[in-house]
């Protein structure tokens, strides 16, 4: 086959997929607020949620986060976001992981307190996005009720996204939400004795 074959045939594939993808494209014209999930064992659940943040700055959009379980954590994002003072509310709600509280009750009572933040950034119609980071974690450890945390993302403005990380998450949360994405890991530097970095973990 010649150079000029390999490329016609090339070109000819290229305009079928063009043609089948706008095909797709076309009866998709609705816009919506999204509940998006972010969970499974694999790295990168966070990230890929900080990363839509970023995005949503880019478009002007004002973001509300709230970190569960991660209080004890100088994280990078955090001091990337205090440049944004006007358009991103960063609250940090826990005092770090749960074998390291070893105390339920202030748990709870931190999940609590986190919950009532994110339903007020829900509910405040300047604010386009919304992230529960590892609030997962917290309704696969029973500090919260599943059925309230799924009805209040669910009562949300019709063009609010709010998106949930976290390990573990429950069914009821997958079942409701438009988008959910499960991080495998197939490779980790930890199990290689490397710990948690800056820049990549924090």
């Amino acid at each position: 086959m010649t150079e000029d074959e390999i490329n016609e045939r090339h070109n000819e594939k290229a305009r079928k997929r063009q043609a089948a993808r706008a095909k797709i494209m076309a009866d998709k014209t609705r816009e919506k607020g999204l509940l998006i999930v972010h969970t499974g064992k694999g790295k990168g659940k966070s990230t890929a949620a900080f990363g839509m943040v970023c995005r949503a700055l880019g478009h002007g959009m004002k973001v509300g986060i709230v970190q569960f379980i991660k209080g004890g954590w100088a994280t990078g994002e955090k001091a990337v976001y205090s440049a944004f003072p006007g358009q991103v509310e960063h609250k940090v709600m826990g005092e770090g992981f749960t074998w390291d509280t070893q105390d339920r009750a202030r748990d709870i009572a931190w999940a609590r307190a986190g919950w009532d933040e994110v339903k007020r950034m829900i509910a405040d119609p300047d604010i386009a996005m919304v992230v529960a980071d590892e609030l997962n974690i917290v309704l696969r450890y029973e500090y919260l009720p599943v059925d309230e945390v799924v009805a209040g993302l669910l009562d949300r403005g019709e063009m609010k996204h709010v998106i949930v990380t976290g390990r573990n998450a429950p069914e009821a949360l997958i079942e409701a939400a438009d988008l959910v994405t499960e991080m495998v890991q197939v490779k980790h530097p930890f199990r290689s004795g490397v710990k948690a970095q800056r820049g990549i973990e924090f």
